[in-house]
């Protein structure tokens, strides 16, 4: 299936505007595994026939890693930069899958100028499933599976965003399970606050070995997950313990595409 991917700059020349900013993200334009949720999720706009635009190349690192490894001077000058090309496109409503852009584009860019209304891509989905744009079939690929979901500390814990991902998962037709650890009380995947970047300090068990004993708990055929980082920590977590055939590590939005 061909997909339709406009960008801002082609708009802009046809001097159109696109009611939605795709922000794909490093993880989402560069990590092979992450493409394929930035493809599961462009597969749902055209489905639904959603007016959106990606930056494409003119979109940078919207500076959380540096910020978050305490380079306040690195941070401000990508973000500043982002701001600046947001404003002169005129975005007012950004989609991200990644809620460490998703953290960073709705509670830090205000004080520098940029103020959009931003989106993580569950919360969009809820919105498309709720307004009847996005219907799932019944009896789909997951119906019956047991399906755990990990909460993202970004999306989680920092921002309150713990219906959003169940209400998607929920229209599948499968069995939610959930970890004893979730909601305000989960469990990072041990990648956050920069450091997916380094290597784990000395201690008995690396964190997302410790988190994904709490999922195989559940005995679940699928894990979902609504980040890239948690995506790359449990998939590492679910190869450690040999899993791979009886377990699966999936984005919110590939359950959805996969079902369409």
């Amino acid at each position: 299936m061909a997909l339709n991917i406009p960008t801002m700059a082609e708009l802009a020349a046809e001097g159109k505007q696109p009611d939605v900013l795709f922000w794909v993200g490093c993880a989402g334009s560069f990590d092979d595994r992450y493409k394929k949720v930035t493809f599961s999720i462009i597969k749902i706009l055209n489905h639904v026939g959603i007016n959106f635009a990606v930056l494409g190349t003119e979109e940078a690192c919207t500076g959380d890693p540096a910020k978050r490894a305490g380079n306040e001077f690195l941070f401000q000058m990508q973000a500043m930069q982002n701001v600046q090309l947001l404003n002169n496109y005129g975005i007012k409503k950004v989609v991200t899958a990644c809620p460490h852009c998703f953290n960073i584009l709705k509670n830090e860019y205000p004080a520098l100028g940029g103020s959009y209304e931003v989106l993580h891509h569950s919360e969009f989905l809820q919105q498309l499933i709720n307004n009847g744009k996005l219907k799932m079939k019944e009896g789909g690929e997951f119906k019956g599976k047991r399906i755990t979901y990990h909460d993202s500390c970004y999306l989680g814990r920092a921002n309150d965003v713990y219906e959003a991902p169940r209400a998607v998962l929920e229209a599948l037709d499968a069995e939610l399970v959930e970890m004893k650890r979730s909601k305000k009380n989960g469990l990072c995947c041990g990648a956050g606050g920069a450091q997916m970047f380094k290597e784990p300090e000395k201690g008995n068990k690396d964190i997302n070995i410790e988190r994904i004993e709490d999922a195989v708990k559940t005995n679940p055929n699928y894990v979902a997950v609504a980040c890239p980082f948690c995506m790359t920590m449990l998939t590492d977590g679910v190869k450690n313990k040999n899993k791979e055939t009886e377990i699966k590590v999936m984005d919110l939005a590939e359950f959805l595409a996969a079902d369409l």
